[in-house]
């Protein structure tokens, strides 16, 4: 079997992982410049900032396990058990120690030599059935009904194919939808619905320390901002540095003032500053951030069983989530 996995994010890179240790070949695409997908890290000047994922827990089984691995091997230590004036709650907050992008650096690293490719700057196009026009003429059978055991094609932005027995898709569900457009897979209305919160974020590098309290993160600290985290706290960069993510109502309601984003974000963040003054800011925006529901099993299967989606609007809208998506899509092929 050869398996086309579209995006290198964090289910993408589990899926193939997965499915390579079971002598899959597996091809991974993803548009981006490297892996990781949300998993991102930043550098500006000294500083390193994480400015998708801040963090994440584990409670499953299977996810605890790779967070074990990673332990072992200083790749991810303890932030802190919870933000803000609640208190602890018993459950270690983990950070990656150089960026969370690291984290699918070392999964990629892994699959190298193996029977993965992994392929970035790589966008995909559309999906289609593998010679879709003779499949329906020599089997009399459409695009969707695939029990002619044909495969599929994933076609890529300058026309070429990655062609597989079958492809499991992770980006964010208006993007996988998209790609199947034209393939004839009868979709879920209930996931074609399915809407994402916009999140604008701001990377700031500070003179001095923050007014950010001791656990280094605010989570709903304000009417603007969801998250604030504290880069240096996490001990992931060597000098300061905040990461700031507007809530999903600002992020909505400015994202297209991009001609003032920086100044309305910096002119925010003041009052988490203290005596700090910002020495160097940027805006990220993600336009598919969290998922606003989710589906309620860890992957989606299409009818043929040779489409799967994955990601975090399965399994939920977190690292763990992810994760667990990218593990469930690589069985339900192998099953």
């Amino acid at each position: 079997m050869k398996v086309v996995v579209v995006g290198a994010g964090l289910a993408g890179l589990v899926a193939a992982q997965e499915l390579t240790a079971a002598g899959v070949e597996v091809a991974v695409v993803d548009k981006g410049r490297s892996v990781g997908g949300r998993l991102a890290t930043r550098r500006i000047g000294d500083a390193r900032l994480d400015h998708g994922a801040q963090f994440f827990t584990a409670r499953t089984p299977a996810f605890q396990r790779r967070v074990d691995d990673w332990m072992d091997r200083g790749i991810v230590h303890v932030w802190n058990h919870g933000f803000d004036a609640d208190g602890p709650d018993g459950h270690p907050r983990y950070v990656a120690t150089n960026g969370m992008n690291s984290l699918a650096k070392d999964l990629a690293a892994a699959l190298d030599g193996t029977t993965c490719s992994i392929e970035t700057s790589t966008m995909a196009f559309t999906i289609r059935a593998a010679d879709d026009g003779a499949a329906a003429d020599s089997h009399g059978s459409g695009a969707g009904d695939r029990a002619d055991g044909l495969g599929w094609d994933v076609v890529i932005d300058d026309a070429t194919v990655r062609s597989g027995d079958a492809v499991i898709l992770t980006s964010p569900l208006p993007q996988s939808l998209a790609l199947l457009v034209d393939s004839g897979v009868e979709m879920d209305s209930t996931l074609m619905r399915t809407e994402y919160d916009r999140t604008i974020g701001l990377l700031a590098t500070l003179d001095g320390p923050s007014a950010i309290p001791e656990t280094g993160g605010v989570s709903h600290g304000d009417d603007v901002f969801s998250f604030i985290g504290d880069n240096r706290s996490k001990g992931i960069s060597p000098v300061d540095a905040v990461t700031f993510h507007a809530n999903p109502e600002w992020s909505e309601a400015h994202w297209n003032d991009d001609d003032t984003l920086l100044e309305l974000l910096s002119e925010q963040a003041q009052r988490w500053l203290g005596d700090a003054s910002i020495v160097e800011a940027q805006v990220k925006k993600w336009r598919l951030a969290t998922p606003r529901s989710i589906w309620p099993d860890p992957c989606w299967v299409a009818a043929d069983g040779r489409i799967v989606m994955a990601g975090d609007a399965f399994a939920g809208p977190k690292v763990e989530g992810a994760h667990n998506s990218g593990l469930a899509a690589a069985h339900a092929l192998l099953d």
